[in-house]
């Protein structure tokens, strides 16, 4: 049974979204009545977080399955890591970038997933969870601990995210790896797949990239939008 193919948009592929946009809405819509658990909801996240990335080295290894790619060097490892920063010190610079690869890439990332395993496998449940708890990460920081990010951002994150894709591009030379995706596209039908080869694909990832900085961006203008006008009438 839990070895099966995952199959995309199956009704558990469906369910497991659906419950991810649930707990969003819990975390937003019901933030007052929880802020008194808020401490709860903070370590909870981080323990998510900590156990996903080392739960999968263990079972990596048991399995005699590592390899270099298994190296937490994937943007979802990089978000995780500076999320659980976060969690242990303020940083307003660093939550920026994070917003920015922390929300929407862990979003389309269970939208069109690289799955090979179907629920209740441990590598289905622990990349939906790992993935949902990045994107639970950013809505805490943004609604219980107040981070906001300003316009100039979207522009200091893309070209920080650029600096850091830079070495990661000659370490997947280096190593024969596909960290970020820089090497070439999934090898499940996903996203990227539509991409192109060649210079074509970094192109398109790079205008991708910019694209989603952006539309990330508006929810985040509206809020502040929001709140200006709110001042303005007190």
């Amino acid at each position: 049974m839990e070895m099966r193919t995952f199959e995309l948009f199956s009704v558990e592929h469906i369910v497991t979204f659906l419950v991810f946009l649930a707990v969003c809405y819990v975390l937003v819509h019901f933030r007052k009545s929880l802020k008194p658990y808020q401490k709860g909801i903070k370590w909870t996240l981080f323990a998510i977080l900590l156990i996903s990335e080392i739960s999968h080295q263990i079972w990596v290894v048991a399995t005699n399955q590592w390899g270099v790619d298994d190296l937490p060097i994937q943007l979802c490892s990089f978000s995780t890591f500076i999320a659980m920063y976060l969690f242990l010190k303020s940083n307003n610079k660093l939550f920026h970038l994070l917003f920015f690869i922390g929300f929407i890439p862990p979003i389309l990332s269970m939208v069109t997933p690289e799955m090979v395993y179907s629920f209740p496998h441990y590598r289905y449940i622990k990349y939906f969870i790992h993935h949902a708890a990045i994107a639970w990460a950013v809505l805490y920081f943004i609604y219980y601990e107040g981070y906001r990010v300003p316009r100039k951002a979207i522009l200091t994150s893309f070209l920080t995210a650029n600096l850091i894709a830079a070495p990661i591009f000659f370490i997947n030379i280096f190593l024969d790896t596909n960290f970020f995706y820089l090497a070439n596209p999934t090898e499940s039908k996903t996203i990227l797949s539509f991409f192109g080869s060649g210079v074509w694909y970094y192109i398109n990832l790079e205008l991708a990239a910019l694209f989603v900085f952006f539309i990330t961006y508006i929810p985040m203008w509206l809020l502040l939008k929001k709140e200006k006008r709110k001042s303005e009438v007190a």
